[in-house]
């Protein structure tokens, strides 16, 4: 029997998320929805994932529709667990609700799904010899997720602006700020941006933008 596991790093359910994949893919599939952080307080959060110098990061939602930061190591060594235990429940495909790259991560039996593997390939595919614009959510990002995107034809442009709000640039600044230095389509670089984003930066750039959520689901709409 066919099951889809879907795992963010933050809490489950993602009320911003789930809607977009339950769009494209059928209502009849079962579903279970996990998070790397269920069941902790914000205190037991920063105890065993909050960040360190100079170590890579990741940006995810909490239950509560706030925010955190927290270590890309150490989300990665939790979500191995999750996804052990959401095979055991019977998922035959785990969906990963996170764009950030992960090296280690592996399921025995389940299809796992990473959209850090799908995006750059499916993204270089659609946008050839173009200039590609990223919004990630965290400026610390850009060094640490730049890898990912090696295979483009032309070095991507780079601007921060995070969908959960906070310091830093808007949405909107972010993406003018990448039309301005030549950017000819964008992509929003972060699961949790949602289409009012996607609106909201192809308005302020007058440019096609790339939602990763929406795109993911409709790919994989097609294999579970």
């Amino acid at each position: 029997m066919r099951k889809l596991g879907t795992l963010t790093i933050g809490q489950a359910p993602r009320s911003d998320i789930t809607p977009i994949l339950d769009a494209v893919i059928g209502s009849d599939l079962p579903r279970r929805h996990a998070g790397v952080l269920d069941g902790r307080s914000k205190a037991e959060i920063e105890r065993d994932f909050g960040p360190r110098a100079g170590a890579a990061v990741l940006i995810t939602k909490l239950l509560d529709g706030s925010s955190v930061i927290i270590d890309r190591s150490r989300t990665e060594a939790a979500a191995q667990a999750k996804i052990a235990m959401l095979e055991a429940e019977g998922c035959s495909t785990i969906l990963m609700l996170c764009t950030g790259h992960f090296e280690t991560l592996a399921a025995d039996r389940a299809q796992l799904i990473e959209p850090d593997r799908i995006l750059p390939p499916t993204v270089a595919a659609l946008t050839p010899g173009a200039q590609l614009g990223i919004i990630v959510p965290l400026a610390e990002q850009i060094a640490s997720e730049a890898g990912k995107w090696a295979g483009l034809d032309r070095k991507p442009l780079y601007a921060a602006a995070s969908p959960y709000g906070g310091p830093g640039s808007n949405l909107s600044e972010a993406a003018r700020d990448l039309a301005r230095r030549g950017a000819k389509v964008l992509l929003m670089d972060c699961m949790g941006f949602v289409e009012a984003h996607r609106r909201e930066a192809a308005e302020a750039a007058k440019l096609p933008v790339i939602l990763s959520n929406s795109l993911i689901g409709k790919l994989v709409s097609e294999i579970v």
